[in-house]
């Protein structure tokens, strides 16, 4: 039996995630669901778990098909607290689901907690895509890996698209085989690049997005959660936001909860990881200028505020007209005192202040008394990402 919870901290105790066996000697494997969440249709409800076993049977000879009144391998149930496994759920949060090796007495029992928020491709609540796929994994043999990122990590983490880490797939092919050989091309055109690294590099926007601190680079993001990098970051910024400009100017979470990414002439606004509008021309909002540099959204004694950064001015948007202040540009030494007129970056932190990063150093400013707190500038790896600075 494996379970799926919430992380506290990176478990130090991963296993490798093979066990040498098949499941089943054939390929063919029947499911049923027992009960549903109420969250959720049941029609929706198939779907994401048949969405979910589709990334195992792409790359296996397995296929999965749903029964009604036959024995089926894979029985999937909803239930809460004690339900008769001695493996008690405990409410919201903690343990999410989980599910019964083969060769076990119970093998292919996966069992969800009904009292979780499930949903599907958001992180308002716990993603049944993700953790079923996961869970989907272990009833077929798999144990935890040891590789940031993979959906057989031992810990939930909202992420999208959904797919296979290199270990997930040879461990699952380890254990059922290929679907089709692999073809390798003979020539390509690819430009592979790495990330960079977080400890010799500036940043082109960071954002709070749900609660998480996002830092972006290039095509990557970090996300910060609770002061800790989550493990499988840096990642390509698309795995979140498919459609997403591949450098990002600015970017900002609105009062909707929408996210906008800025950069060049034009912006982009996603709901979650659905893409909603853009490229829009800047000047739909009554922006001026192009190339944003940063974008903050501040809650201030008087309410909440927009303001975008460029080259020693801002411009504030008004949330009523979802456009730019007439009364704007402004000068950002005149307002905004102690902070650099070049900004790469902004966001408000958990504690009110208004936080700018200029090349590899961030300053804290007091929104109240209108100055840079003391102690500031600071270096934004060592603080935030643990880096030794010189």
């Amino acid at each position: 039996m494996s379970s799926f919870g919430r992380p506290n901290k990176v478990d130090s105790l991963s296993q490798r995630n093979t066990q040498r066996h098949t499941w089943r000697a054939r390929v063919s494997v029947g499911r049923r669901i027992q009960r549903f969440p109420w969250q959720m249709r049941e029609d929706k409800v198939k779907r994401v778990l048949q969405e979910a076993l589709k990334v195992w049977s792409d790359v296996t000879p397995l296929t999965f098909t749903e029964v009604i009144n036959q024995e089926a391998d894979i029985v999937i149930d909803f239930a809460r607290y004690w339900h008769g496994d001695n493996l008690p759920f405990d409410g919201p949060g903690g343990i999410l689901a989980h599910a019964f090796f083969p060769r076990t007495h119970r093998e292919g029992d996966i069992h969800f907690d009904y009292d979780e928020s499930w949903t599907v491709g958001n992180e308002l609540g716990t993603d049944l895509l993700q953790v079923a796929a996961h869970e989907f994994g272990h009833v077929l043999g798999l144990q935890h890996s040891l590789e940031p990122g993979a959906l057989m990590s031992p810990f939930y983490s909202f992420s999208y698209p959904l797919q296979l880490s290199e270990d997930d797939k040879k461990g699952i092919q380890y254990l059922y085989g290929l679907q089709a050989p692999v073809q390798i091309p003979t020539e390509t055109n690819e430009i592979i690049t790495s990330a960079p690294d977080a400890c010799h590099t500036d940043f082109d926007a960071v954002s709070v997005i749900r609660g998480e601190l996002f830092f972006f680079k290039a095509s990557y993001a970090w996300r910060i959660r609770e002061g800790r990098l989550q493990a499988g970051y840096p990642a390509l910024a698309s795995r979140h936001w498919r459609g997403i400009p591949e450098n990002i100017g600015a970017t900002y979470e609105d009062k909707k909860g929408n996210i906008w990414f800025f950069e060049g002439s034009n912006y982009w606004v996603f709901d979650a990881e659905l893409k909603i509008k853009g490229p829009d021309p800047l000047q739909t909002i009554g922006l001026p200028v192009t190339h944003i540099q940063a974008a903050l959204r501040l809650k201030e004694h008087h309410g909440h505020h927009t303001y975008f950064f460029k080259s020693g001015k801002y411009w504030r948007l008004d949330s009523q007209e979802n456009r730019v202040d007439t009364a704007f540009p402004r000068s950002i030494q005149q307002d905004w005192w102690g902070i650099p007129d070049e900004i790469d970056a902004a966001f408000q932190d958990a504690n009110g202040f208004a936080v700018f990063i200029s090349r590899r150093q961030y300053w804290r400013f007091d929104p109240v008394q209108r100055k840079v707190l003391e102690g500031y500038p600071r270096y934004v790896g060592a603080d935030f990402f643990g880096c030794s600075m010189p």
